[in-house]
């Protein structure tokens, strides 16, 4: 990448206009403007997100740095080209040749890498969810603001053009007024992954103890948090909700299944679910307004109008109860050609780059989903109410 400086002027705006829709395209540079992109953490998700990389203009790995050697081996193997692999992640960050990283690590560990990263002068790329704990996303928040480096959250779906469009929809008025979200991610396993030795059981599944990991509400829930604030434009006020460790009796810490209702601004409730014992529905987000819904899946959507506006639009060349394009269940599809959000998210990152821009899913955006997620693990850990207004979270919000 050219050696130019991208400054990101001005702090982190307000909320609101965060959420504002991003028009960014394909960006036509040389193949000298090509980025340099060091991976730390080539496990599930950062080496996942290699072929992605691979298949982007102007984008290319150079470096993988992971601690567990045949993690490190297998995201080495993934790369298109030569890569250099580090066990330790300064030592990567001291390499030159790289421009930005991408931060693909456990939870606990995302805000000191990250504001590392961002101090010896890489642009970043953070997994969601953000930053674990008040004081880690505080951290992270603040290193951002003082960086003139970019720094985009890894919530994919927030740059899925499918979920964009829904959220244009909605906030022309086509569902109605919004009265409730109804969230879910279910799936039927032990969430596991397989471990060649014992001694590698913490560092593999860590997503399994409370030390590093904010379980399913973290891991999960989080993209359909960011979903909500981003449709409202808004924080929660508060949350409850309850869980346990009540199916899969392994030594785990984090809970097995979740249930909780955060409640936002002008009587919005929102309820998230998550179970690892029964899969029946998948991802699903349903977002409920008077006039109508819409669902959404992975990559697909569906509106569904509501009572009379439902048998308006069904009347057909003039002709009532016409067929019309129509999922039992669901409603009707909405046809909207797309990439896969984890691509697309790491379009955007070039296309932020390439053009000094600031990523519509960034720190401030990002530390909203990471302090709901925050303020629901102590609402379930410590079986209370928690609000928005306690100082830990305004002492972040501003």
């Amino acid at each position: 990448m050219k050696r130019r400086d991208f400054i990101v002027k001005g702090s982190l705006a307000s909320s609101a206009a965060l959420y504002a829709t991003s028009v960014l395209g394909y960006a036509t540079q040389s193949a000298n403007d090509t980025i340099n992109i060091g991976v730390i953490g080539t496990g599930d998700r950062g080496g996942g997100l290699i072929p992605f990389i691979n298949k982007i203009p102007n984008m290319r790995v150079v470096a993988c740095c992971d601690i567990i050697p045949f993690r490190l081996e297998s995201g080495l193997s993934r790369v298109n080209g030569k890569a250099k692999g580090y066990s330790d992640y300064r030592k990567l960050l001291e390499d030159k040749n790289v421009d930005a990283v991408l931060v693909a690590t456990p939870f606990s560990t995302h805000s000191k890498i990250v504001v590392d990263a961002l101090k010896a002068g890489k642009h970043v790329y953070g997994e969601k969810t953000m930053a674990k704990g008040y004081d880690g996303i505080k951290q992270l928040v603040d290193a951002a603001e003082a960086s003139d480096k970019i720094f985009q959250a890894g919530h994919q779906y927030h740059s899925s053009r499918l979920y964009t469009h829904i959220v244009d929809e909605i906030n022309k008025g086509k569902i109605g007024k919004i009265t409730a979200f109804e969230c879910q991610w279910n799936r039927n396993g032990n969430w596991r992954r397989p471990v060649p030795d014992p001694k590698w059981e913490r560092m593999i599944n860590w997503r399994m103890y409370k030390e590093y990991s904010g379980g399913l509400l973290a891991e999960l829930c989080s993209h359909q948090l960011d979903f909500a604030n981003w449709v409202l434009g808004a924080m929660p006020e508060k949350v409850m909700g309850v869980g346990g460790i009540d199916y899969w009796k392994d030594g785990r810490e984090t809970y097995d299944n979740i249930h909780l209702i955060y409640s936002y601004p002008k009587g919005v409730k929102a309820s998230f679910t998550c179970l690892t014992s029964n899969a029946m529905g998948d991802y699903k987000v349903k977002v409920l307004g008077d006039k109508g819904a819409y669902i959404l899946d992975y990559v697909k959507a569906w509106y569904y109008p509501e009572g009379s506006y439902q048998k308006e639009i069904g009347e057909v060349d003039g002709v009532s109860g016409a067929t019309l394009n129509w999922d039992e269940g669901k409603g009707m599809p909405v046809n909207f050609d797309h990439e896969d959000p984890s691509k697309q998210a790491l379009i955007d990152f070039r296309d932020n780059l390439m053009n000094n821009t600031q990523p519509i899913s960034n720190a401030k955006t990002g530390a909203m989903a990471a302090l709901c997620v925050q303020m629901g693990l102590d609402a379930m850990y410590e079986n209370t109410i928690v609000e928005t207004k306690s100082k830990n979270v305004k002492d972040i919000l501003g």
